[in-house]
């Protein structure tokens, strides 16, 4: 017996031991799921799992995998570097809580995630995932955050939330940013309560922020930088979201006002509006917001600057009525806006009321008195909307109002009674509601064809409607009111007939301009002789040009141009809509903002254009390195008096009206420049270390290192970015023409900025070509604009991709002296890239090629073909160019032997001697660019080119 019950105790203690060992084993289903994740990997070494047995739950418990029981919970393999697919059957993972498989490069097609209902977090940014599932989202019931940004999810057709992720309601962050999001924001985001992420940015979204968002729990909201058309409407929905802490809204075209209630938002410290269609003054609740970050910048906010309390702010490229934070406009800037709020903006005005003086000649529909005081409100048809404001009776020299055939309603303000000189007042064709006020001072008032004022006007003003015809587009003449046929003029007591006011009107318009004229002739004289008494005191006026710009919509309106005599001094002023003789003391017609720089400014900072600081030449003259006081260094780009030709001085204006129009991080950025007496100068910001060219093809003479991959794939970005805005993301269509590597400026951190454009063409609408004179560069140029000359965006296209080509082999676009078969780097690059050793052969020796960027580097390949290819309609736009090299960028991670550490710095030292070695480390000056790099010499036109193309033009 005792025998026996020892017996008994073994077989219980196997027993035991037998139930522990069999419920310690994975799941038989689960442990074949990660059997499957681990066969379809490329690279599975880098889990360190076991190769045989094992058991991911057991013991030892395999890396990167927890298990609650015999069931897999988590997968966290973040920043391995993994490489492929991920098993269809994903989803039967069904006790996963926890999948974070970011920030590696994951691809294909995602599983279905659809019946993991357990799952809360799931991190799968940074791969390079290329399909989603329609049904991915679905019984997603327990998911609180879900990240999906960089990758390419359904590149060429983009894809839409779906509305199963609506039962997703417990989820917190959702972070899709650049992964192909197209079409409209779905509502029901608005209604997920839970919601407090929402990045969106660098999609293809369109159309407004959903009402839904209205009272949404939102802490961070980023819909910026829309590929395509991008996001429009209002954004008044935003100051109903009061837990904002972030709000970026850029690269959009948002329109309206920034409403008043933006100061609701007591928790948001990052607003950002930058490049959007807002108009208007800027709140003073948003002026008073204590934010760590605001960007206003290329927008059309008008009105005065108020003094922000923002930390960090901007709010360059608008038509602000003064620079000076805090000074106020004048009364009358001030009138009009507030009438242009009324009215609701209408872009016309927008575009062309700026400064802060009406009368200064580009303030359409406006006219102003010799006593440069607003006179003539002209603006019918104009599509105005909304409602009349009261501020136009601050306008007290206003003798004629036509604001007929538009779409205003409301009443006509009470104020505007006490405009004593208003003879005229046309709001035919609105729809103006009574009473109407009582105006005291004669008045021809017209109303007819407003519906609300046909029954008759009891117990307002006694003036019966009138009719007259107003002109059909603003002049800065008057124009003469004719009755129309079915009405009679009625005069108002005290009034004279319409015969002899009409008579009257008229013989002023003959007399003013003659009485005008004697007294200018008068003023004249004794202007004169004051002016040739100070050229004899030897005190002479520093040559200058100010210029009024045109009204942008119509390019015959003439632009007034003051400018100083070099020679005496004397100041002129012309009317001009073209160029005229420099050499006769006239100037070419300049269209720009506020960047006029006077010419010793720039001798003081360049040493008198000294040799010791020169740059480097090119076919405009000699770019000289210069420093402000401040500390800010600049290009100073100076045309040499030889040169001096009509072909100069077009592109010289292009350079200034482009620049002065488009602003983009990869964009070189205009500060100014200067015109007097002969000297035309452009002011650049300082890119240090020069020209892409001069890193491609001529490293080793400047004694430089070869760029790496990772700055070439950087660099081929920077620029797809910066063409990609000028096609299609500015407010108008540019096109470069002479986009080449030396063209193609580098920074301090070798990021990359497109520059010179002295060439660039407003684009047609649409895949419609315009026909121009052929310039350019060999090499570079698209066949079918050195064959015919007509160009369109896809020219640009084309030289990026001989761009990509030089970033490849380090080979020049055109070089004679290379054998004939490879001179024109297209040409031989085609032969040779469908063959993946040829290519490999074609790489330039001084690229370090390991196995890892062998990928990217066919990726590339095959996109600058795409670029160069012969038919026009066969190129990508430049988007698509973003979109793919957007993931061959690498991402930043630290590495022990990067050699741009900033190494040697003792950080135990105290921080000013820190700070002293930092300084002398990064002090030494690293020259700029060689502007020869696009080969001064140009060969004869090849046979087939444009006739109108000649040596001169190639640069």
């Amino acid at each position: 017996m005792v025998l026996c019950g020892s017996c008994m105790e073994l077989v219980v203690t196997l027993f035991l031991a037998l139930a522990s060992l069999v419920f310690s084993v994975t799941d038989p289903n689960d442990f074949a799921i990660i059997n499957e994740f681990r066969k379809g990997l490329e690279n599975p070494e880098l889990l360190k799992w076991p190769d045989n047995g094992g058991d991911p739950c057991g013991s030892p418990v395999w890396p990167h995998i927890v298990c609650t029981g015999t069931r897999i919970q988590q997968i966290q393999v973040m920043g391995l570097g993994l490489k492929g697919p991920l098993p269809h059957n994903l989803n039967q993972l069904s006790k996963l809580t926890n999948l974070g498989l970011q920030k590696n490069q994951f691809s294909g097609k995602l599983p279905s995630f659809s019946g993991l209902s357990e799952l809360k977090f799931a991190y799968l940014d940074f791969n390079q995932f290329d399909t989603i599932p329609s049904d991915f989202f679905n019984g997603l019931v327990n998911l609180q955050v879900l990240a999906l940004d960089s990758n390419p999810l359904n590149a060429t057709t983009g894809w839409s939330l779906p509305s199963g992720l609506q039962d997703s309601a417990q989820l917190l962050n959702l972070t899709m940013i650049n992964c192909s999001l197209i079409g409209r924001l779905p509502e029901f985001l608005g209604t997920m309560s839970s919601l407090e992420v929402l990045l969106l940015s660098t999609n293809r979204l369109s159309g407004p922020i959903p009402t839904t968002f209205k009272d949404t729990v939102f802490k961070k909201l980023w819909l910026n930088d829309q590929f395509g058309n991008g996001m429009s409407g209002p954004i008044d929905v935003v100051t109903t979201m009061v837990s904002l802490t972030s709000l970026w809204l850029h690269g959009n075209k948002f329109s309206g006002k920034i409403p008043e209630g933006i100061g609701n938002l007591t928790n948001l410290k990052e607003f950002n509006v930058n490049s959007n269609e807002l108009v208007g003054l800027i709140p003073e609740s948003l002026a008073n917001m204590p934010l760590d970050s605001l960007d206003l910048n290329n927008n059309h906010f008008m009105g005065p600057v108020p003094k922000f309390k923002a930390t960090n702010f901007s709010f360059q490229s608008n038509p602000f009525c003064q620079t000076k934070q805090g000074t106020a406009c004048a009364l009358e800037v001030m009138s009009l806006l507030e009438f242009l709020d009324g009215v609701n903006y209408p872009s016309r005005l927008v575009e062309s009321w700026s400064g802060n003086n009406p009368c200064d000649g580009s303030w359409w529909g406006l006219s102003c008195n010799n006593n440069h005081k607003v006179s003539v409100i002209n603006l019918p048809r104009s599509n105005l909307s909304g409602t009349l404001s009261p501020s136009i009776a601050n306008l007290e020299s206003v003798t004629h109002i036509y604001l007929g055939s538009n779409n205003l309603s409301g009443f006509i303000p009470s104020t505007w009674t006490s405009l004593k000189s208003l003879s005229v007042l046309d709001l035919s064709n609105n729809n103006i509601s009574p009473p109407l006020p009582k105006f005291t001072t004669p008045l021809k008032l017209v109303l007819n064809g407003n519906p609300q004022l046909i029954s008759g006007t009891a117990g307002a003003n006694p003036s019966p409607n009138n009719s007259t015809t107003p002109a059909t587009s603003p002049s800065s003449s008057v124009p003469s009111s004719q009755p129309n046929g079915s009405s009679s003029v009625i005069v108002k007591p005290g009034e004279q007939s319409p015969e002899k006011k009409d008579s009257k009107f008229k013989l002023a318009i003959v007399v003013v301009p003659i009485a005008g004229f004697v007294v200018l002739v008068c003023l004249a004289i004794p202007l004169c002789i004051h002016v040739r008494k100070k050229s004899k005191d030897k005190h002479q006026a520093p040559t200058s040009l100010v210029v009024h710009p045109r009204d942008p919509s119509d390019s015959d309106n003439v632009v007034k141009i003051a400018i100083a005599n070099h020679t005496n001094g004397s100041l002129s002023t012309l009317n001009a809509s073209g160029s005229a003789s420099i050499h006769s003391g006239e100037s070419h017609m300049i269209e720009a903002g506020n960047l006029l720089i006077a010419v010793q400014v720039l001798r003081n900072v360049t040493k008198n254009f000294s040799p010791e600081n020169e740059l480097g030449r090119g076919g405009f003259g000699v770019v000289y390195k210069g420093e402000l006081d401040d500390g800010t260094q600049i290009a100073v780009k100076r045309m040499e008096a030889g040169i001096i030709s009509n072909k100069a001085l077009d592109e010289f204006r292009s350079e200034i009206a482009v620049l002065s129009k488009v602003r983009h991080r990869h964009l070189v950025s205009l500060l100014g420049y200067s015109v007097e007496g002969n000297e035309r100068i452009l002011v650049y910001e300082y890119m240090s270390q020069g020209a892409l060219s001069r890193h491609l093809f001529h490293w080793k003479n400047f004694k430089l290192e070869p760029l790496s991959w990772k700055k070439r794939l950087n660099i081929a970005l920077d620029v797809a970015r910066g063409m990609e805005y000028l096609h299609t993301l500015a407010h108008q269509s540019f096109i470069h023409r002479d986009l080449k590597s030396s063209n193609i400026l580098l920074g301090d951190d070798f990021r990359a900025k497109v520059s010179d454009f002295g060439l660039v063409k407003l684009a047609p609408d649409g895949e419609r070509s315009v026909v121009t004179r052929l310039a350019g560069t060999f090499g570079y140029l698209a066949p079918e604009y050195a064959v015919t000359g007509k160009i369109t965006t896809k020219a640009d296209v084309f030289s990026f991709g001989v761009v990509l080509m030089e970033l490849l082999t380090g080979m020049m676009a055109l070089d004679e002296d290379r054998p004939e078969e490879s001179q024109y780097l297209v040409a031989w690059f085609w032969n040779i890239k469908s063959t993946k050793e040829k290519l490999m052969e074609a790489i330039d020796p001084a690229l370090d090629v390991k196995e890892e960027i062998i990928e990217s580097i066919s990726t590339l390949a095959e996109l600058a073909g795409h670029c160069t290819a012969r038919e026009p309609g066969q190129r990508p736009d430049m988007g698509h160019a973003v979109n793919v090299l957007s993931p061959l960028v690498e991402k930043w991670k630290p590495l022990e032997d990067d050699p741009e550490e900033y190494c040697g710095i003792d950080y135990s030292l105290p921080l000013n001697q820190m700070v002293k070695g930092w300084q002398e480390s990064e002090g030494k000056d690293l020259s700029y660019v060689d502007l020869e790099d696009s080969k001064g010499s140009i060969p004869a036109r090849p046979t087939g080119f444009a006739e109108s193309f000649t040596s001169a033009d190639g640069r």
